[in-house]
C-alpha cells in the first residue's frame, strides 16, 4: 500500500542545492482547495511561502516563512473564523544513514534533532504545509462561543412503553 498523495508538493533533489536553493512557493486554486480539505479549513484563501534552503554542517537548514489567508470552522457554532498566518520557521535537515548493519532506529523527541531526509530529495511544498497547520488552532472556538451539555436524558425503562399502551383504569 502507497503512502497518501500529499496535498502540496515542490520536491528539490539534493543534488541540485548546491550552494543553496530559494524558492518561492503560491499554490493554485486546486492546491490551496486540497491543502484545504488536508487540514480540514473552511477555505484557504492565500497562502504563500518563501523558501531558503543551505547546506549547514550536518546537512541543510530550511528556513522560511508562511503567510496565508484563511477559515477555520468553529467547532460549536460551525461558523467560519478568519485567520490570518505570518509566521517565521528554521528546521534542520539530515540524510538517513544507509548502513544496512544499523538494524535499529533510534527516535528521539527533542527539538534539536533534524528531520531525515528521505529517497534523496526535499519536499518544500509538504514543509510548507506541514507549517501552515502548526499555525492552526487545533480547537477553534468563536470568540464568546460556550458548549452547553445538553439535559441527560432520564433513565428509560423497557417497560416505560407498554406502560403507556395500558389504558388508565383510574376514573
Amino acid at each position: 500500500m502507497s503512502a497518501p498523495e500529499p496535498p502540496f508538493s515542490e520536491p528539490v533533489r539534493l543534488h541540485q542545492i548546491g550552494g543553496g536553493v530559494k524558492r518561492t512557493l503560491e499554490p493554485d486554486a486546486d492546491a490551496r482547495a486540497r491543502i484545504a480539505k488536508a487540514l480540514d479549513l473552511g477555505s484557504l484563501d492565500a497562502f504563500t511561502a518563501d523558501m531558503d534552503l543551505t547546506p549547514s554542517a550536518g546537512g541543510w537548514r530550511l528556513k522560511g516563512r508562511v503567510r496565508a489567508t484563511l477559515a477555520q470552522t468553529c467547532g460549536i457554532t460551525l461558523e467560519p473564523l478568519p485567520l490570518e498566518v505570518d509566521a517565521l520557521f528554521t528546521i534542520n535537515l539530515a540524510e538517513t544513514a544507509a548502513d544496512p548493519d544499523a538494524g535499529e532506529i533510534v527516535i528521539t523527541l527533542d527539538d534539536e534533532s533534524p528531520d531525515l531526509v528521505e529517497n534523496g530529495q526535499i519536499d518544500l511544498g509538504q514543509y510548507a504545509v506541514e507549517q501552515l497547520a502548526l499555525q492552526l488552532d487545533p480547537f477553534p472556538r468563536k470568540p464568546g462561543a460556550e458548549f452547553v451539555q445538553p439535559p441527560e436524558p432520564e433513565e428509560i425503562s423497557p417497560f416505560a412503553v407498554l406502560k403507556q399502551l395500558r389504558p388508565n383504569d383510574e376514573g
